[in-house]
């Protein structure tokens, strides 16, 4: 009898045990609290290579951004619930196999909601078909060769081009060049109507550097421009010497050289042009070269060029976009030591664009934000956009910016040149000078 009475209360322990364990659901989440969901958002940047100096600076802004994003709570679903933002980082090495590798690895392996980033446009154009067969979306921060969405071989619909291409900043700064630069050459020199400004063209032999040749040679030819191109000379991507293509240009004399190249290119081929060839003449850059270690690099021999340009370390127009800017710039600063780039502000843009597509659409399915990112109409973020409202064209889902035009000039206090914008006029901070020791060409 007695062994009956304690079995009987061994089983009355453990069903109460039991019955402990398998307590209804609602009761144990009050006790353990569920993860928060969280949105996957890959990066591919040039970490290392010959675009390091840039592609570390997209890394880098991404990170602020993401920062900002979760400090605020993080994503907010349709549905009320909130997602962290985790970045997965993929260095394309600067190259096109790289570039197939990161993008493959973030996708395949790291399974990541959606993309942003991508410098060189040679090396993005590359993984596309990657990006193609999966599916992804991929807001493109930094290639700018309008090939990108423009090309037919492949479907390009899951991409999204948040910069400027060469084709707009190409037409952009030959316009310039024609309505200030002959203007103020012919006021110096006397110069007639008729005498063309001379221009030579220094490119970057990969699809930026002939994308922004192509847009200057349409833009002459279809606007009918008073500019001769008197050299057109191109060099590999990544090269250090320059005084080869140099003194082919001198031997043109030119009034003006664009050059289309990066920035580690970009302040040797300025350097060289000046203190090696002599060539005293005015150099304008591609937008991508307002990056603080260009202005170093240049030291004095900065003085006097001309960078296009949209988001710089160290200006900006007035109004509420310095703000913006600003407050950018210092959570930067306080986070690396350093300042943002252009291409930075961007990527750092496309983190919160990639964040607002999957808020509206209320998933990571891709299908769906991708139709969001169709869709979007967001309020500008830090750099001046058409409308002050980010959204993409309709036919190549482009982006449209406002742009402008920098001159560099001697600051004696930081021992290098910075940047005050020159044209246009509703947004100059200062006049657009020939420099001293400018020497123009053949008249």
């Amino acid at each position: 009898m007695k062994y009956q009475v304690l079995f009987i209360a061994v089983l009355l322990v453990m069903a109460a045990l039991f019955a402990g364990c398998t307590q209804p659901a609602a009761t144990q989440a009050q006790t353990t609290p569920a993860s928060p969901g969280v949105i996957k958002i890959g990066v591919i940047a040039s970490l290392t290579g010959p675009a390091s100096n840039v592609g570390t600076n997209m890394w880098q802004s991404a990170q602020v951004a993401a920062d900002k994003i979760n400090a605020a709570g993080g994503v907010t679903l349709k549905d009320g619930s909130k997602a962290q933002v985790r970045l997965i980082v993929g260095d394309d090495e600067s190259t096109q196999a790289g570039g197939q590798k990161a993008a493959t690895k973030l996708i395949t392996d790291d399974k990541v909601d959606i993309l942003v980033g991508g410098y060189s446009s040679a090396v993005t154009s590359a993984y596309e078909q990657t990006i193609a067969e999966y599916k992804v979306p991929y807001i493109v921060t930094g290639a700018s060769s309008p090939v990108i969405t423009h090309r037919t071989d492949i479907d390009t619909s899951y991409i999204f081009h948040h910069c400027p291409t060469t084709d707009t900043y190409g037409q952009y700064t030959t316009s310039f060049i024609d309505q200030v630069v002959r203007t103020a050459l012919a006021k110096k020199y006397g110069y007639s109507a008729d005498r063309p400004l001379r221009l030579a063209l220094l490119y970057q032999d990969t699809a930026f550097g002939k994308g922004v040749q192509t847009a200057v040679n349409n833009t002459i030819t279809k606007n009918k421009l008073n500019i001769q191109l008197v050299s057109q000379q191109s060099f590999k991507m990544g090269e250090s010497d320059f005084r080869t293509q140099l003194t082919a240009i001198k031997a043109a004399t030119p009034d003006a050289v664009y050059i289309a190249a990066f920035p580690n290119e970009g302040a040797p081929i300025i350097t060289q042009a000046r203190r090696d060839i002599g060539l005293n003449t005015l150099f304008l850059n591609v937008e991508n070269n307002d990056n603080a270690q260009f202005y170093k690099d240049l030291g004095q021999y900065g003085e006097g060029a001309i960078i296009e340009s949209r988001f710089s370390p160290y200006t900006a127009p007035a109004g509420a976009v310095a703000d913006a800017q600003g407050a950018f710039k210092q959570a930067y600063f306080a986070k690396f030591g350093t300042y943002p780039d252009m291409m930075g502000a961007s990527t750092y843009e496309g983190v919160f664009i990639a964040a607002k597509a999957i808020g509206n659409a209320g998933t990571t399915d891709k299908t769906t934000v991708r139709q969001a990112l169709v869709d979007l109409k967001m309020p500008q973020v830090i750099e001046a956009m058409k409308d002050q409202t980010i959204s993409f064209s309709p036919d190549y889902r482009e982006s449209n910016f406002d742009l402008w035009m920098e001159q560099l000039a001697m600051n004696a206090t930081a021992g290098e040149t910075r940047p005050a914008i020159v044209w246009p006029d509703n947004l100059k901070t200062t006049d657009f000078i020939l420099p001293a020791w400018y020497t123009a060409g053949s008249a």
